[in-house]
């Protein structure tokens, strides 16, 4: 019905930058809301950073500042800007989205498989 993919995870020494892609396709009439979520080893997954309707944005007080989440509606993007990153960013990254779908018609959420953004020296 639909697929999130993500791509643009990695290895970053602390200080650095790394920026996270996020694509929806398949049955997709409209997207409401595009987030990114994470979870580190051994913790609850936990809100990043949310955009609704390519306007408004919600982040997490722990990476306000220092993250940037942004839209490309007609591409059905989503993507983070990670900069002066920290070893506490250490997590696999997920990206959200909720849909309205063409078909079967309704609305739903959908999550990527994740990618993993590990901060280390």
């Amino acid at each position: 019905q639909v697929q999130l993919v993500e791509s643009g995870g990695g290895l970053v020494q602390p200080g650095g930058s790394l920026r996270l892609s996020c694509v929806a396709s398949g049955s997709i009439f409209k997207i409401n809301v595009m987030g990114w979520y994470r979870q580190a080893p051994g913790k609850q997954r936990e809100l990043v950073a949310t955009i609704t309707s390519g306007v408004d944005i919600n982040y997490v007080e722990s990476v306000k500042g220092r993250f940037t989440i942004s839209g490309d509606n007609a591409k059905n993007m989503v993507y983070l800007q990670m900069d002066s990153l920290k070893p506490e960013d250490t997590a696999v990254y997920y990206c959200n989205a909720i849909v309205i779908r063409h078909w079967p018609a309704g609305v739903s959420g959908y999550w990527g498989q994740g990618t993993q953004v590990t901060v280390s020296s």
